[in-house]
């Protein structure tokens, strides 16, 4: 009787550990936690780690938004930013999970899913009250926006959420910035796409059957190559609502320390590389471009080729001298359209890193040279730094000179910039709206600051009318922020430096520059790196 007591302890506990490497991931789903690094390491006591090897295997949701989280079908997995971040933690704990397909649940059902303990974890989410009173968010780890986009050729005047009350606009369903639309655009003019047919609200923009839509800027942009949405572009992007993404887990003692636990880790972590891995449609666009203008001359060349086979074999010797002719025509034919395609595909490259309206380089060239430079001066030991410039009162000159003067003075500012900057390393780059962004490699924190000052003075010297402003002439405001040598500061984490000594010059009355210098020293007991201020 004892042994046949032992022998079904024995298979009970083989069924317990085959049910729980059944619930692992599979390992495919788990390599972009590759592209994640930690600045520094988070050490878990003992009793943590056990505390979490408890947990059942999680149930989680995901939301096909690239590049936060991309369904792969030929993998019928997820991969993206939020994934990497996810596995990365996953692995790292020892949690057990599984990532639910419900590609045609909608977002309010996931969400509703989460919130009542049907699912565990949902991503990738935004904070909003409503969403955090019924389940639980970790810290942010990574930041976005949303933007008005409308038709090319349409003109719109938006300048924030109260702009969009004329209008009729589409927004999908559950998303955080809902209720405030809602409360300016009248319901009559409002309409609201489920999440499993986004798609569809695009097609509703290029219809006409809605003026304007507001979705995630990053996710659009991403959509707008793999789904060649091209006739349709950013009119205005909402800096002023900000859109962080989280981990969403449903309300529960043993997911509020999960959460205590991952939080440590999204304090300190770096997700550069993934962004740039998942940031991938506009190269997906270019490489499918390519193939196919490829494909094409091949087929032409193989037609060509052909005929011209025919024609000796059926030519005598008396008409070999046209069948040279034609020959040497044909081949002038396939150089021209392999010169066409060459130019085609320079044409498409430049265009994909350039401003059309000031021709600097745009935000994609300023975030890829901007994550080039960070490796080389981590390698190099020079100083890196970077000025933020925002033209001040911009929406005066568009207001009451129009918007076609408005861009006449971005252009001029352009000119400015072009004119300070001269060593050939140094970029500028319009980073959206009136703001545009200098990355100046092997400059110190006091040159940064001086080229600064020079461009300043020379906006101001241009003398462009700006009635409604104070100084009733076009002035700039600029923040700098230099990483020293041996730091190991993020681009995101310089970027909000600079971004913070611009707010700084404009509290203090725009017209000014003020400047920053970041560097690491010892990491607090907070994982945050130290900034020391000019």
């Amino acid at each position: 009787m004892a042994r046949q007591r032992y022998g079904l302890g024995r298979a009970w506990h083989a069924l317990w550990l085959a049910l729980c490497c059944a619930a692992l991931p599979p390992a495919q789903a788990c390599d972009g936690a590759r592209n994640i690094r930690l600045r520094e390491p988070v050490r878990l006591s003992a009793q943590e780690r056990a505390e979490v090897r408890t947990l059942a295997p999680l149930r989680v949701l995901a939301v096909d938004a690239p590049p936060m989280a991309r369904y792969e079908p030929e993998q019928q997995t997820f991969s993206g930013i939020g994934v990497d971040v996810w596995c990365f933690i996953a692995r790292e704990l020892g949690l057990r999970y599984e990532i639910l397909s419900a590609r045609d649940t909608s977002l309010a059902d996931k969400l509703r899913q989460v919130q009542q303990g049907e699912a565990d974890v949902f991503l990738p989410l935004s904070h909003q009250s409503e969403r955090a009173r019924l389940g639980l968010f970790t810290q942010p780890y990574y930041d976005s926006y949303y933007a008005v986009i409308a038709r090319k050729g349409r003109h719109f005047p938006v300048h924030g959420l109260d702009d969009l009350a004329p209008y009729y606009v589409g927004m999908v369903k559950g998303v955080a910035l809902v209720p405030r639309v809602q409360a300016v655009v009248d319901p009559s003019r409002l309409t609201l796409f489920d999440q499993t047919s986004s798609d569809g609200l695009f097609q509703a923009v290029r219809r006409g059957a809605v003026d304007l839509a507001v979705y995630s800027e990053d996710i659009f942009e991403e959509k707008r190559y793999t789904h060649e949405y091209f006739d349709l572009q950013v009119v205005h992007t909402l800096r002023d609502d900000p859109r962080q993404y989280r981990f969403y887990f449903s309300p529960s003692p043993q997911h509020e320390r999960l959460v205590a636990l991952m939080d440590r880790y999204l304090a300190v972590m770096d997700i550069s590389a993934s962004v740039t891995a998942h940031t991938r449609g506009e190269r997906q666009f270019v490489e499918r471009y390519v193939a196919e203008r490829s494909q094409r001359a091949a087929l032409n060349t193989a037609g060509a080729a052909a005929a011209l086979l025919v024609v000796v074999l059926g030519l005598a010797f008396v008409r070999y001298r046209r069948m040279a002719l034609q020959l040497a025509a044909s081949n002038r034919q396939i150089l021209r359209q392999k010169q066409a395609l060459q130019a085609a595909n320079e044409e498409l490259q430049q265009l994909s890193l350039s401003d059309a309206l000031t021709g600097l380089a745009n935000r994609r060239a300023f975030d890829q040279t901007l994550q080039q430079e960070l490796v080389r001066q981590q390698r190099s030991g020079t100083p890196l730094s970077l000025l933020l410039v925002d033209v001040d009162h911009f929406k005066s000159v568009n207001d009451h000179y129009g918007h076609a003067t408005g861009d006449d003075y971005l252009r001029a500012i352009a000119q400015v910039l072009r004119k300070t900057l001269q060593r050939c390393t140094d970029l500028a780059a319009r980073h959206g709206g009136e703001e545009f962004v200098c990355l100046l490699p092997d400059t110190g924190a006091a040159q940064a600051q001086a080229l600064a000052e020079r461009i300043r003075v020379s906006v101001e010297r241009l003398g462009l009318p700006n009635a409604l402003a104070g100084q009733r002439s076009l002035t700039v405001s600029v923040g700098v922020a230099t990483a020293l040598p041996a730091s190991d500061v993020s681009a995101q984490r310089l970027l909000h430096e600079a971004d913070m000594r611009l707010y700084a010059a404009k509290r203090a009355g725009r017209n000014c520059v003020h400047a920053s210098v970041a560097h690491v020293k010892h990491a607090d007991t907070s994982g945050q790196a130290n900034i020391k201020p000019l």
